[in-house]
């Protein structure tokens, strides 16, 4: 295949998503390819407790065979117990267990490493070929958690269009990425540093903004490229006393020296292995945002493959970790107090990615600060989810057995 080949390809499939009938979550006559794979940096996968079990989150798919004519593929890396899938299976209104059963084929590469699901299907040929060979190839889609040039090389193999973002669109959802997104709509986000590679010179960017702001005492480090807010780590300058020493040079060495007592929420974390993820992926520092009532709502929205963004849910955001930064839940919808300033800024946020043609689904993190005088709430951004998200799964379960609208 000569070079761009596979680029050039992927392309003219995603096309078909605009010239047929998208694909939908209701639509009855199609095959449906669900590949649960976390292509994203398996360092970063390896500090969520029961990452395997992540897989598990895109069962949801499962509710779709409720549609008589609907075909599904579902891949894992290790097999699924049956009644796991009888479990699902037994959900759908008015359809006999055995008629779903048959329009569902269940595969697995029995394969529990580390590896992304998609590289160890791209490995398999045989696979593949099984894959093809169960499907409608003009009726078919795929969809998995993100996109990376490894769904893009799947698709391809395939010969189906993947429901999702071309990978060269990823930088968008990194940390650097949001804040230049949010920069361009004018969406209110915390301060902060460039992307940097080196923690010398990330050090003197954060030394730039503490002389402005000395107030600012404590600082959020972000892996460009972190997962889950396992990637992030706190930074507190009071015990480093920049104010007592004499020139920048001085306050810089003392931020580097800060960095390796920084508080990682990660556990098992050390700012060796951070710094390794640093040079390779970048990091930048935000301001930590204090505030005696503070929340963590996030949005969800769908970018449909002609353009047309829809905000579909609102969540507040369940934190844990030593400083509340790693996701562990969610409950629907957020408050109302903020709800309809998340509607806006999660629509804006769309329009932009759809401007650069992004599509499917994507996430916007904030955080929400109550004014103790004013009763009035400050919302904030924080980032942006170019995938699907820990809110997905519950908000599409929700909806597939309801049948119900936001």
């Amino acid at each position: 295949m000569k070079p761009g080949g596979v680029e050039d390809q992927f392309y003219r499939l995603q096309a078909k998503l605009g010239e047929r009938q998208a694909p939908g979550w209701d639509q009855g006559d199609q095959d449906i390819v669900v590949v649960p794979s976390l292509s994203v940096d398996q360092r970063e996968l390896l500090k969520i407790s029961g990452f395997l079990h992540y897989e598990e989150r895109q069962l949801f798919h499962l509710i779709q065979l409720r549609q008589p004519r609907t075909r599904l593929v579902y891949i894992t890396s290790t097999p699924l117990h049956p009644s796991i899938i009888e479990y699902y299976l037994q959900l759908l209104p008015g359809i006999p267990f055995s008629h779903a059963r048959d329009r569902l084929l269940v595969l697995s590469v029995y394969d529990a490493s580390p590896s992304p699901l998609t590289q160890k299907i791209l490995e398999r040929p045989r696979l593949i070929e099984q894959i093809r060979q169960a499907i409608r190839p003009e009726r078919a889609w795929l969809t998995a958690y993100n996109a990376t040039d490894l769904e893009q090389t799947l698709s391809v193999a395939l010969g189906i269009p993947f429901l999702g973002p071309a990978a060269a669109l990823q930088c968008w959802g990194t940390k650097r990425g949001s804040r230049q997104i949010f920069a361009e709509c004018g969406i209110p986000h915390p301060v902060g540093t460039e992307l940097y590679h080196d923690p010398g010179l990330l050090a003197e960017a954060l030394v730039d903004l503490w002389q402005q702001a000395p107030h600012l005492r404590r600082w959020v480090v972000k892996l460009n490229a972190g997962f889950s807010g396992e990637g992030n780590a706190l930074l507190d300058l009071d015990p480093l006393q920049l104010d007592s020493l004499d020139t920048p040079t001085q306050q810089v060495q003392a931020v580097l020296q800060g960095f390796t007592q920084m508080r990682f929420q990660a556990p098992g974390e050390t700012w060796l292995g951070f710094c390794t993820l640093m040079a390779e992926m970048g990091a930048l520092a935000e301001r930590f945002l204090e505030g005696d009532e503070k929340r963590s709502p996030s949005v969800q929205g769908l970018i449909h493959p002609g353009g047309r963004v829809e905000v579909l849910s609102t969540h507040e955001q369940i934190l844990g970790g030593p400083d509340g930064q790693v996701y562990l839940g969610c409950r629907f919808p957020a408050d109302a107090a903020y709800r309809a300033t998340l509607h806006t800024l999660g629509l804006q946020v769309g329009e932009a990615l759809a401007r650069r043609g992004a599509i499917e689904r994507y996430g916007v993190d904030f955080l929400v600060r109550r004014d103790p005088d004013s009763q009035t709430w400050d919302v904030q951004a924080l980032e942006i989810n170019l995938r699907q998200g820990g809110t997905t799964h519950p908000l599409m379960t929700l909806k597939l057995l309801t049948n119900g609208q936001y």
